[in-house]
């Protein structure tokens, strides 16, 4: 399917073209600051709006007050594997850039699951590329068609966060074409992507090694000559590290800007001759017919700026344009993409409606983890809490809520507001005072509250004083600390907690310490109440590129009972209960942008936790509240187990909906659970001298699991519902409508008494003696079928030719023989096969 421009749009952008000069052509090319690009009134061009993120449309204004419909993680919904809900979600992703006055979502994020450790692992889709594609082209595809752009990112085979910004991907040129390039090549055919982003790390495919924004093989031969992209290359923050190669190598557009590479070595490359008005002009081209699409040329109507193409036909028969109140759908996504991993004495939700007194535990219980961290986050518009949801939906039932255990490293924020004063003054808050390098003080006001961050800095600040008394009234143990970044002294009454010099600059912000440094503690042992000064001196850090920021995260624990009676007290509760629910998960100190993790077990205690409660009442349903994997070392003695996500503002309704029988939990996995970390194919993405190595080749993720012959806790694929189904039969039927795939008619029938949703999967096993060392199987196709109690349905699957091909060389080539179709539940729950007649062998 076409991506090139439509004759009704690119004539505008065309005509404002010819009458720009050649200044005004270098300014549209770099940003005009953190989130927009220039305007030229004189032509009728207004700023183009950039904003994150995958989980929410946070807007360009830094005030906090600014709020956001907070979307579960995309692995959330890709576990769905619903076109139809991805649709929907991308008609909201429209909407609340409305809403904020955006026309490009920094979204979808596209990079594969390659390891469970990946810090942005559940800001991605799926460790398949086929899942990923289907899912990711209806979120373009409905966004777009309503006038708003998406940017897909990052562009190409940034798949961990360790050492980002320097390390190269070395992978070879068949599983850089068969399963990391897939999801933007359907991007950009198939819903017309308006822009794509470029990563910061390199990539090395066929020997040619070169930074993302750098590698014109794969921008500018890939991208925009083979596959006809005929939008915006965008460059990651702060990403673009020269001028001449990411030029010649295809970026259109750095980011942000006035400053960076761009910002005055363009002009004077250009004044030199070495960057010619030509290659200017296919830069800004591509710009102004961005803005052209989204509305911000003169003239242009974004509400009816064409995506490119048509609704995909790989998704089926378009939802109803009228879309729902964000809080509808966001309730009914995040419910339908829970996963039930096990629910043996079928809990799920007669269970839970029939129990008079239910044990809430757990240290996500009373507050989900809602979003990861790094600069996917948003202030939610609200957020529904499980255990007033559970209530609300039980209201004859009594909730009982118990911590149980503690998941977080740091301490508890200081309550600034309710317990600290300003010892100059008295007043309530904290006194705040920015110095210059000669320790002259520049600005001296009090604060009665204080979020961990402070931005009201001025370019010749280099430190911020902070002191503050802190009142200490309960007796007992008391924990008082910080977390900052950068240059630091902080005192605790005199008493030295910490301290730093090592200053920093935007490289921490690209790692993400500043969003989640860990805290340094004193302990102060209470027996009548008692004032402590906290006094700290802190790096004010001006970051190329990023506003500047002050980082001190003040953390203060109460007394209180210890791990051991707080865990006694959950326990007890679980055994008084008709059932227990136990919701254990990560933090953002866990999964955030920035870092990679350096273990798959749950932080804390709440292994233990689990184990207790398990044993002290056999009517216990454990909620994993987590995006990407983690070992469930008691997942074979818990009874029912469900996998709820980073589920965004709605988790606390969405899964009180799920435990009392509401919506159904429909979810599959969208990459595989392991049992052990030493089973994990590829346990880590620790670069070496520099380098990432991608040996699996093409077997990445469940196709690792199935050539290795290795069990998992859970397969690809997998999820139970709460209902139960016969896969009855299997044929190969001709659909004129797509004459070069394969399509197959699989009839289903649900066995069980309630109605329910079935994912019919369909994977594709290599014609025998293949010798392309291919996966053993790999996912073909799927869909999503609604079927009464007793009831039969007929569900149609097509899978594309090219899922059966093989990159050879330079070209696309059907392997000589018969291929198999599997059908089935999963990965390993294969219940149907139909052989498929051999291929054409060359490229349609």
């Amino acid at each position: 399917m076409s991506t090139q421009t439509r004759p009704e749009t690119g004539l505008l952008a065309r005509s404002v073209l010819g009458a720009l000069t050649l200044e005004e052509k270098i300014s549209l090319v770099v940003g005009r600051d953190m989130w927009t690009t220039r305007g030229l009134p004189r032509v009728g061009l207004r700023p183009i709006a950039l904003s994150d993120g995958p989980v929410g449309v946070r807007g360009t204004s830094p005030d906090e007050s600014v709020r956001s419909a907070m979307l579960p993680a995309p692995s959330a919904l890709s576990a769905t594997w619903d076109r139809e809900l991805a649709w929907r979600v991308g008609a909201l992703f429209a909407s609340e850039a409305r809403r904020h006055g955006v026309d490009v979502v920094l979204a979808p994020q596209v990079n594969l699951q390659r390891t469970p450790v990946g810090g942005r692992h559940f800001e991605c889709y799926s460790e398949d590329p086929h899942l990923t594609a289907e899912i990711a082209v209806a979120v373009v595809s409905a966004a777009q068609e309503r006038g708003v752009g998406m940017c897909v990112k990052h562009f190409v085979a940034n798949d961990s966060e360790t050492d980002r910004t320097k390390y190269v991907a070395r992978v070879e040129a068949r599983a850089l074409r068969e399963v990391y390039l897939p999801p933007f090549e359907r991007l950009v055919r198939e819903a017309g992507a308006w822009s794509v982003m470029g990563a910061y790390s390199g990539v090395d495919v066929g020997g040619v090694a070169a930074p993302a924004l750098e590698h014109r093989p794969l921008l500018t031969g890939v991208l925009k000559d083979e596959w006809g992209f005929d939008g915006v290359v965008v460059s990651d923050w702060v990403a673009t590290k020269s001028v001449l190669p990411a030029v010649r190598g295809g970026l259109d557009l750095q980011m942000p800007g006035p400053d960076g590479p761009w910002g005055v070595g363009l002009r004077d490359a250009v004044a030199a001759g070495e960057v010619t008005e030509a290659e200017l002009d296919e830069k800004v081209s591509r710009i102004l017919l961005l803005a052209e699409r989204v509305g911000a040329l003169a003239g242009a109507d974004a509400a009816a700026a064409p995506a490119g193409t048509a609704w995909p036909d790989a998704v089926g028969e378009r939802p109803s344009d009228a879309a729902p109140p964000a809080q509808s759908i966001l309730r009914e996504v995040t419910a339908r993409s829970v996963v039930v991993l096990k629910d043996d004495p079928r809990l799920i939700p007669t269970g839970v409606r029939n129990a008079r007194r239910i044990a809430l535990v757990g240290p996500n219980a009373a507050e989900l983890f809602l979003q990861g961290g790094g600069s996917s986050f948003v202030r939610p518009d609200h957020v529904t809490h499980l255990p007033s949801e559970l209530q609300a939906a039980l209201p004859a039932t009594r909730v009982d809520v118990h911590p149980g255990a503690r998941a977080r490293q740091n301490p508890p924020a200081l309550d600034v507001g309710a317990r600290c004063t300003d010892p100059e003054s008295g007043l309530p808050g904290v006194r705040i005072e920015l110095l210059s390098a000669d320790g002259h003080v520049l600005s001296s006001v009090v604060h009665d509250e204080w979020n961990g961050w402070f931005a009201e800095v001025v370019p010749e600040a280099r430190t911020l004083r902070l002191t503050t008394s802190v009142h200490l009234a309960e007796p007992g143990r008391h924990e008082l600390g910080a977390g900052t970044v950068g240059v630091h002294r902080v005192l605790v009454d005199g008493q030295l907690v910490c301290a730093g010099d090592v200053v920093v600059a935007e490289e921490i912000i690209l790692s993400s310490g500043h969003n989640h440094p860990v805290a340094t503690t004193v302990v102060f042992d209470v027996d009548e109440p008692t004032d402590v000064v906290l006094a700290a001196e802190l790096q004010v850090v001006h970051p190329v590129g990023y506003d500047s920021f002050v980082r001190a995260a003040l953390v203060h624990r109460l007394p209180g009972p210890g791990d051991d009676e707080v865990m006694a007290q959950a326990v007890e509760a679980a055994r008084a209960a008709d059932l227990a629910v136990v919701v254990v998960g990560t933090t953002e100190e866990v999964e955030s942008e920035g870092f990679d993790r350096t273990s798959l077990d749950l932080p804390g205690n709440q292994d233990e936790l689990v184990r207790r409660v398990v044993a002290a009442n056999p009517r216990t349903v454990v909620v994993v509240n987590a995006g990407a994997p983690v070992l469930l070392p008691w997942l074979d003695g818990a009874p029912s187990v469900l996998w709820a996500w980073l589920p965004g503002q709605e988790g606390g309704a969405a899964l009180a909906d799920v435990l009392t029988g509401q919506t159904e939990p429909s979810g599959r996995l969208p990459w595989t659970l392991p049992a052990r970390a030493s089973d994990v194919p590829v346990p880590h993405a620790t670069p070496v001298d520099g380098i990432v190595e991608y040996m699996e080749g093409v077997h990445v993720g469940y196709r690792a699991w199935e050539r290795d012959g290795l069990t998992p806790a859970a397969c690809f694929g997998h999820g139970l519902g709460w209902t139960t189904w016969s896969y009855d039969g299997v044929t190969l039927v001709v659909d004129p409508d797509h004459p070069g795939d394969v399509t197959v008619d699989v009839t289903i029938r649900n066995d069980g008494e309630r109605s329910g949703r079935e994912v019919v999967q369909v994977y594709v096993e290599p014609p025998p003696g293949s010798q392309d060392d291919r996966p053993r199987r790999w996912l073909g196709g799927f869909t999503v079928v609604d079927v009464d109690p007793g009831e039969s349905a007929t569900a149609r699957v097509r899978v594309p030719l090219r899922v059966f091909q093989v990159w050879s060389v330079d070209t696309w080539v059907t392997p000589v023989g018969r291929h198999t179709l599997r059908v089935g539940r999963s990965v390993r729950d294969l219940r149907l096969t139909v052989g498929v007649p051999p291929l054409s062998p060359n490229n349609p």
